[in-house]
């Protein structure tokens, strides 16, 4: 049970009303940008004073975006994606900035370009962003938004480089307290802390890595950032081996930072691809490995608009299905607060959506928009059957694929039938009633290509087998070229390398899949079906996802099955780097110098024989001593494992408390994020709220998912309507203090 917080914050007439942002990072850019365009709101004799404090002096864009960070880290969304400022679609936001005043990141590289040639910043809308780019863009617009509060004659701000250790509260006021001991007052604190990482003692997988480090005489590094010290040379030197816990995007990072970074160079390799030419200064070796061995897969190019309007829109994954699925089939959550929502099991109740979704969008993107009724209307019986739970939910993962891949079956067995010259398009049109030359067409694009669509074209004009025009190509984006195969699978798309019996096989296997993943990627998340999928369901239907797993959607069994096993899916499937940067990571491969031979569920062992770390691959017998060990993961937010003392001393105080997900069979999950209000404050450990604090961004992980994000343009992003709850009720709270 949660109890209404009773302070009142009674401002002395004369004085100031005190705000603290804790964080100086991306989001105290956007929370600025808002109290500065809102600032009209302070009244008449009313003063404000605003305080930011931010640990390592990078305002604006905090140490995971600072500018001085190394230029080989990539941003992973592109530069039209990207904005700073509230724009007319989001709900609420008051008044706006000019539309000049707002710029994407793209908009403002594009300036920058002008007046300095700098190549960093010369950027086509759809191209990938150097992460320091977009530092400098947070600090240009931290500044710029910064000086527009300081015009206003009742407000000041003051910026202090400084870590905060300690909320501390009493009746009339907070007090935020600092590392070098410094005392602040405070009316409101806003904490936008960003990311951290975990102090190995306090996390049974970094303690693991540490202790085998230290008994194999291995150096440990638990964290690579910032790279220029975490990764020197005087750290990982040319004559050591690395190895990489984790292949995600601090892994790539770590990556490049160690290869292109120390003086290495990617040229164009004859034919196609990137051939690395070494620096002379990279480690001896990097033996990357992480429970899948896989890195995560190459972000498609984007050909969708970036205002969000050709956004994949569900077919089957819908709130809708959400809301039904929890009326039929949901269990009780348990205890007093009875409004609480029913919980789902997200393998028995949600995945078998999230699988017929990508399957259905895979087959209209190989065959066209024609026969996307034909699919839905085969497999819409058994669908509303799922939802109503006459369909048992959970009978298995593919359930309700059965129709679809029928479906399937009859759309190929007419099209093989047209491109052998059985029959024309004109003889089996009749019977189906679905466009049979557009699908036929559609296909051939596809794989093929236009001209191979052209030549078929004309086949079919003719009434001549098309099959004519087919004959010895291949597909240039590494397709499958038999018209009955492509068939999507659920297994192929989270798992496309099976464990093999040696390294040299899992090498081979994993090289020969990044190939065709990054000509999957070239072709676009329009385009290709694989990547149609992955980018449509995971991506753009991640708030129905979000909205089946939040606010203990699930039981607490599931969010744990949810937390450890599908957002690593999310992450390699919709989350990657951009093609250009895989295309690196393959060309390392290539050179000998990054070893993914491990394979999955590689661990790290101390080696008694030789007295030295190793990593040990148990599927393919690798086995490869390593000097240095690299935590190259992202961890999750928890404050008792933080190596930051913040969270901590709060949690200590009992100034917030962790968020609970309990389900009707008695078993709980404290997943690590906090427990806050629905205007995201914190609740304290005896229940009661404390409305002087506001917290936003990774902490409130746990009861949400998926928050780790740059502000998105024209979106009604979610992350400025996080900010604009904070902003509305803090000038309720100081137009209160006025009257």
């Amino acid at each position: 049970m949660t109890t209404p917080d009773a302070s009142v914050r009674a401002v002395p007439a004369g004085r100031s009303y005190r705000l603290a942002l804790v964080g100086g990072g991306p989001r105290a850019t956007y929370a600025l940008e808002r109290l500065s365009a809102t600032i009209g709101r302070l009244g008449p004799g009313q003063k404000l004073q605003v305080r930011v404090f931010e640990r390592t002096g990078e305002f604006g864009a905090g140490q995971a975006h600072s500018p001085a960070q190394a230029r080989t880290s990539y941003l992973n969304r592109i530069g039209s994606q990207v904005s700073f400022a509230a724009d007319g679609t989001v709900t609420g936001a008051g008044p706006l900035r000019p539309e000049a005043e707002r710029p994407t990141l793209h908009e403002w590289c594009r300036r920058r370009f002008e007046a300095t040639g700098d190549p960093d910043f010369d950027l086509a809308p759809e191209d990938w962003p150097k992460r320091y780019v977009h530092g400098l863009a947070l600090r240009d617009m931290f500044d710029t938004f910064s000086a527009d509060l300081r015009r206003h004659p009742g407000a000041e701000l003051h910026l202090h480089q400084a870590e905060v250790v300690d909320v501390e509260s009493s009746d009339d006021a907070l007090t935020v307290v600092t590392a070098d001991g410094e005392r602040h007052p405070a009316d409101e604190v806003l904490l936008l802390t960003g990311h951290s990482y975990h102090d190995p003692e306090r996390n049974p997988a970094g303690r693991r890595l540490a202790r085998s480090a230290a008994a194999g005489g291995a150096r440990y590094i638990p964290h690579p950032y910032p790279m220029d010290r975490q990764l020197g040379p005087d750290r990982c030197g040319p004559e050591a081996v690395v190895g990489c816990a984790g292949m995600g995007l601090t892994a790539i990072d770590t990556i490049l930072h160690l290869t292109e970074g120390r003086g290495g160079r990617f040229d164009a390799a004859p034919g196609n691809g990137l051939v690395y030419r070494r620096g002379g200064a990279e480690p001896a070796g990097i033996v990357a490995f992480s429970g899948s061995g896989l890195f995560t897969f190459a972000r498609p190019d984007n050909h969708k608009p970036s205002d969000g309007s050709g956004d994949h829109q569900g077919t089957f994954l819908t709130h809708e299905a959400v809301r039904q699925l929890r009326v039929n089939v949901g269990s009780p959550y348990p205890g007093a607060r009875d409004e609480r929502q029913p919980q789902l099991d997200f393998e028995k109740d949600v995945l078998p959506l999230v699988v017929l979704e990508m399957a259905h969008l895979h087959y209209v993107t190989l065959f066209g928009p024609g026969v996307a009724m034909f699919l839905t209307q085969r497999v819409m019986p058994d669908y509303l059957a799922f939802l109503s739970g006459a369909l048992a939910s959970g009978a298995a993962r593919d359930c309700l694929l059965v129709p679809l891949d029928r479906a399937v079956d009859q759309v190929t067995d007419v099209l093989d039938s047209v491109l052998r010259g059985v029959h024309t398009v004109a003889e089996v049109q009749p019977s189906v009633s679905w466009p049979v030359r557009d699908a036929l067409l559609h296909w051939t694009r596809v794989v093929f290509g236009s001209r191979a669509e052209q030549e078929v074209r004309r086949c079919v004009d003719r009434a001549q087998p098309p099959k004519l025009a087919l004959d010895g190509l291949t597909s240039p984006v590494a397709l499958e070229t038999a018209v009955t195969a492509n068939r999507f699978s659920w297994d192929d798309a989270v798992s496309p390398v099976r464990p093999q019996s040696c390294p040299e096989q899992f090498r081979r296997m994993v090289r020969e899949f990044m190939e065709r993943d990054q000509r999957w990627a070239d072709q676009g998340n329009r385009l290709n079906p694989h990547k149609a999928a992955s980018d449509g369901v995971w991506r753009d239907l991640r708030a129905v996802i979000s909205y089946a797993v939040d606010d203990a959607g699930l039981t607490a069994a599931s969010q744990r099955t949810f937390l450890n096993r599908y957002v690593r899916h999310h992450n390699r499937l919709a989350n990657g780097a951009a093609p250009e940067i895989m295309a690196k990571i393959t060309a390392l491969i290539d050179c000998g110098l990054l070893d993914v031979g491990a394979g999955p569920e590689a661990r790290v062992r101390p080696d008694e024989p030789t007295g030295r770390v190793v990593v040990d691959g148990p599927h393919t017998g690798f086995v490869r001593p390593v000097d240095v060990l690299v935590d190259a993961r992202m961890h999750a937010f928890d404050p008792r494992a933080d190596v930051l003392p913040l969270y901590r001393n709060l949690l200590a105080s009992g100034m917030v408390r962790l968020w609970r997900n309990a389900s009707a069979d008695g078993e709980d999950f404290v997943p690590g994020g906090l427990d806050l209000s629905p205007e995201f404050h914190p609740v304290r450990g005896d229940g009661s709220i404390e409305s002087r604090i506001t917290v936003l961004g990774v902490p409130t992980e746990g009861a949400r998912s998926f928050l780790l994000s740059a502000l998105r343009p024209n979106a009604d992003h979610y992350v400025m309507r996080d900010t604009l709850t904070w902003l509305n009720g803090f000038w309720e709270t100081v137009e209160t203090t006025a009257r």
